[in-house]
């Protein structure tokens, strides 16, 4: 359990540098096995690389476990009131119902953000290509930031000087989640508080502005939760602001950390990139219309680019850690897990694990071919699992891919500099992963 109070969080916290489980975690695999028990930040834990058992908390979700973020993710989200309402079963129905209904369905990927995807994909990376450079990580995080906040509160960060500070306050505020909230000082969270109080008090005016102006009606996910505020008393403002910012967390910062560790391993992957580009440009070819944006029959079509975006997400594991707070004692193995207790499941270790996943370090999409069902239903979880899946998991799929489907066609990527990844123990790029953006009718094909 380490040191008094602070337990092992020093050791928890050192980088490692490589896509791997971190080695926090694997040196008590290897000692204690895949279940075993530490204290993080004062908080007794018991920390899950087993698949079995892992799948099994996940679906435990109001009966013996509950959600659960570390005391001080209460502070950042406005307090326990905030929390609380956070935990409470009807605000997670709710919030996914919500999700849902304005991202993931297939009459809205369909219909609607399938050509919205290709358009932003296509403005995107015909701006990069006029640069000598750009940093991967953070064009495509501002790609994605800018086209998730459009949706979610008609947001547009190019307009004045206020939107630029929201912009970069938001940024600082998601950057400092992703650090993993600990209750350490000096930490990169606790240095980022004082700009998430900006964050939350511009999203605030924001929806203070849509109260006040009831007549003013736009297409995006805040109109809805403003409607909604007027008839349920636990939408406070300070819950909807709240909510607005997780949202764009998993979606810019997320999709943007898996897309980067995809186009690092692609890098040195020639055979990978010809048959994905194979494959996209039959699509094209096959078409009666001359340029035409994507259908959805064509996207569901595709082989492999579903599996290469399956490969991208296990070897990113953006996610740390997921944390589960335990409500009744569970009995497991012969020991008891007290109530009161913490669990976090462990995606990389999950999915890195060679035992289900052959030469886990291996950039190989056409493993997904012959793996097992079982296997990818307790070994896989990029979006969660259990009632707690992310609801916008299908949207950050289908966008990987349309992103992919327009890189791979119309353009090219040559690496300058960078592309190292560590866990530290958030997935971190350390320099960035810095590439030329070419496109392809200008470039010869034979050169290298």
């Amino acid at each position: 359990m380490g040191f008094p109070l602070i337990g092992e969080t020093i050791q928890f916290l050192i980088p490692s540098k490589s896509l791997d489980t971190p080695r926090f975690i694997k040196k008590r695999i290897a000692r204690h096995g895949t279940l075993f028990r530490t204290n993080l930040a004062g908080q007794r834990i018991v920390v899950s690389s087993d698949p079995e058992f892992s799948y099994f908390i996940l679906q435990q979700e109001g009966k013996l476990v509950q959600i659960w973020y570390m005391d001080s993710f209460s502070t950042i989200i406005g307090g326990t009131s905030s929390a609380r309402a956070a935990a409470h079963s009807y605000f997670h129905k709710y919030f996914r119902k919500l999700v849902a209904n304005h991202f993931s369905t297939e009459k809205v990927l369909k219909e609607k953000l399938l050509p919205e995807m290709e358009v932003m994909a296509n403005q995107s990376l015909q701006s990069w290509s006029t640069q000598v450079s750009i940093e991967l990580k953070e064009a495509i995080a501002s790609m994605v930031f800018n086209f998730a906040s459009k949706l979610l509160f008609n947001y547009d960060s190019t307009k004045s000087s206020s939107n630029k500070n929201l912009n970069k306050m938001l940024a600082n505020f998601i950057q400092g989640i992703m650090s993993f909230p600990l209750n350490i000082p000096g930490t990169a969270f606790h240095k980022c508080m004082k700009n998430q109080k900006g964050a939350v008090e511009l999203m605030k005016e924001i929806i203070r502005e849509r109260l006040n102006s009831p007549e003013k009606r736009y297409p995006d996910l805040l109109d809805q939760l403003i409607d909604d505020m007027k008839k349920d008393d636990f939408l406070t403002e300070e819950l909807v602001a709240f909510m607005m910012l997780m949202l764009l967390l998993a979606s810019f910062e997320t999709i943007s950390a898996s897309l980067t560790v995809g186009l690092m391993l692609l890098t040195d992957q020639p055979l990978v990139v010809k048959e994905l580009m194979e494959e996209q440009e039959e699509i094209i070819k096959s078409r009666e219309n001359v340029d035409p944006l994507l259908t959805w029959k064509e996207y569901r079509s595709m082989t492999l680019m579903p599996q290469v975006i399956n490969e991208m997400l296990r070897m990113s594991s953006v996610t740390p850690g997921i944390l589960r707070k335990v409500m009744k004692d569970i009995h497991v193995n012969g020991y008891v897990i007290p109530e009161g207790w913490a669990i976090m499941v462990v995606p990389s270790a999950l999915q890195m694990d060679p035992d289900k996943f052959k030469d886990p370090l291996s950039f190989n999409p056409w493993r997904w071919k012959d793996l097992e069902p079982n296997t990818i239903a307790k070994s896989f979880i990029p979006f969660g699992g259990g009632a707690r899946n992310c609801a916008g998991a299908e949207f950050s799929k289908v966008l990987m891919s349309v992103f992919m489907h327009v890189l791979v066609t119309k353009f090219r990527w040559k690496k300058l500099k960078g592309g190292e990844a560590a866990r530290i123990p958030i997935l971190s790029f350390g320099n960035g992963f810095h590439v030329k953006i070419s496109k392809k009718s200008e470039i010869n094909e034979n050169t290298p």
